[in-house]
């Protein structure tokens, strides 16, 4: 439960306050945007009075569209007393009841551990089931990875405290606003050592060197409130009475059972689909996305973005710049994917026969380089070949076969192949290949054989476009990195109306995993929406 004092994250409507309290919105000059004495005097120009006594920000996002930088606050301000003080957000749960029901969480990322919060706030105990390790040890487990091209297959870029958002990135932007309390989210991130600027930013973002300590702080509120968290439990089995799940097994054999199972295990934990197969349980192929990393110097994105002059360098004020970029082609969407600007394209393998890329930003953007997915959908019926020997598994199936042939391809460990756009384009293997941020660094191959026909071919279409949207998006200096086979899952295993399995009671599948979300902030929210699923289930149990 989140308590705050005063307004200070007060909900930025655009309504007025009683007390002589306002929200206004106001637009500045960049170089204008950072001094307070002048939203004051905005704030007083906008409401028609001489002056203000203080200005709160509430909102900040940046309008680059113009060649004059201009940017957008949005303030709480009063007008003629100062401000109540504000406090950021703090998280604390009632004492568990003695008769509390107990819910088996299998997933320790953004799914699992808002459920976990939730469900101590409606007084369930949750106990927390994680197959990789704590924040703190996983890091440790990064650099064989990095260093040796030896994937740690429990405990990686993938797997452990977190999820994969705790390495990979941290964006917390989502248009899942109809989904649920989105702010909620963010206050919960800032009770737990977030920093507070994400609050007002209109595309917000942690990074990868805060985001382990801001989940480590979560999981010591869970333990704190009574739930339980175990790491290095990797779930082998299920506990089923007829048409209803009871709990799990670990690999170790030990065994968990309460009056819930929440199956929130993230898009990569494909032993857990293979289990669900096997055990007969009902799910579905749906559509998902695969391609490359594209990767550009951050200068280059900065100039085309803000408009730069050439040789001129990013204003102080300014972030690194980002873009997004997206079309349809025959029937499949081709977009950008996870933008890191000044960020690097890590390994995200979880298993070393396989080469998979993504991509990262710490909390200053300070890399030189950016970064982004550019991705292809990929339709159930695309993956047909593989539905004979692979069921409804046949899009995991799918993108395996990619990542094999990327390993193959990179030529041992970690290295990824790696082709000049210039050179995808004409369908020639690259000389060479440019500079870049992974560190296991690349192979020149032809990633133009190598992928299928139909994702080649609308990638191609889709560069070329998007080559006019951003000048030079397809030059000399960008490079394409392979592949980009995680951006979400394949399947989704399908729930009802009060989000059980419609075949398996008991048995709630949840977040990306579950195919019901894509991002941090949306897993987070359907984590807290089956966690309050699971409460109403136990209080029509509890009434009868």
């Amino acid at each position: 439960m989140l308590r705050k004092v005063g307004i200070g994250f007060a909900s930025g409507q655009g309504f007025a306050h009683a007390g002589g309290v306002e929200t206004v919105d106001i637009v500045l000059p960049l170089e204008a945007s950072e001094d307070v004495g002048e939203w004051e005097k905005a704030a007083a120009k906008k409401l028609g009075v001489a002056k203000v006594c203080e200005v709160r920000l509430l909102k900040h996002s940046i309008d680059a569209r113009q060649r004059k930088v201009k940017v957008q606050l949005r303030l709480e301000v009063g007008l003629d007393a100062p401000l109540p003080e504000a406090v950021e957000p703090s998280w604390e749960a009632p004492p568990l009841p003695k008769n509390a029901k107990t819910v088996v969480i299998v997933g320790c990322g953004p799914a699992g551990m808002f459920a976990a919060l939730s469900c101590l706030e409606m007084g369930m105990k949750p106990v927390v089931l994680e197959r990789g390790k704590d924040a703190s040890a996983r890091r440790f487990d990064l650099a064989p990875i990095l260093r040796q091209g030896t994937v740690i297959e429990d405990s990686n870029y993938c797997f452990g405290e977190g999820g994969a958002g705790t390495f990979s990135d941290g964006k917390l932007y989502t248009r899942a606003t109809k989904r649920g309390p989105v702010r909620k989210v963010y206050e919960t991130l800032v009770a737990h050592g977030a920093p507070p600027r994400i609050m007002v930013d209109a595309h917000p973002h942690i990074g990868s060197n805060l985001l382990p300590n801001v989940v480590k702080a979560m999981r010591e509120s869970i333990l704190k409130a009574g739930g339980e968290v175990h790491f290095q439990a990797k779930v082998s089995g299920f506990v089923r009475e007829g048409h209803a799940m009871r709990g799990v097994v670990t690999a170790d054999g030990r065994e968990f059972v309460g009056d819930a199972v929440i199956l929130a295990t993230g898009h990569s934990a494909r032993d857990i689909y293979q289990l669900l197969q096997k055990e007969g349980i009902l799910m579905e192929q749906k559509a998902f996305a695969v391609g490359v990393r594209i990767e550009h110097p951050q200068p280059f994105i900065d100039a085309q973005q803000y408009h730069l002059a050439k040789g001129e360098e990013r204003p102080r004020l300014l972030p690194a710049a980002k873009y997004g970029v997206a079309t349809k082609i025959d029937g499949r969407g081709v977009h950008s994917f996870c933008m890191c600007p000044g960020g690097w394209i890590v390994p995200a393998a979880t298993e070393n026969d396989e080469v998979v890329v993504n991509g990262m930003s710490l909390s200053r953007r300070d890399s030189p380089f950016a970064n982004s997915g550019l991705v292809v959908t990929v339709e159930p019926e695309d993956t047909e070949r593989f539905k004979k020997e692979h069921g409804v598994l046949a899009g995991i199936a799918y993108q395996k076969d990619l990542e094999v042939k990327a390993k193959k391809a990179g030529g041992g460990g970690q290295v990824a192949p790696g082709q000049r756009v210039a050179d995808f384009l004409r369908a020639r293997v690259s000389q060479d290949l440019p500079e870049m941020s992974y560190f296991p660094g690349g192979k020149s191959s032809p990633l133009h054989e190598i992928m299928p026909r139909g994702v080649v071919s609308r990638m191609k279409d889709g560069l070329r476009l998007f080559d006019r949207k951003i000048r030079g998006y397809a030059g000399a200096d960008a490079l394409l990195l392979g592949f980009e086979t995680r951006t979400s899952s394949p399947v989704r295993v399908p729930r009802d109306e009060t989000l059980q399995h419609p075949e398996v009671k008991g048995l709630y599948p949840c977040g990306e995993g579950a195919g019901y979300a894509g991002g941090i902030v949306s897993a987070a929210l359907d984590g807290m929406k089956v966690a309050e699923a699971v409460a109403a289930k136990c209080r029509v149990i509890s009434d009868q």
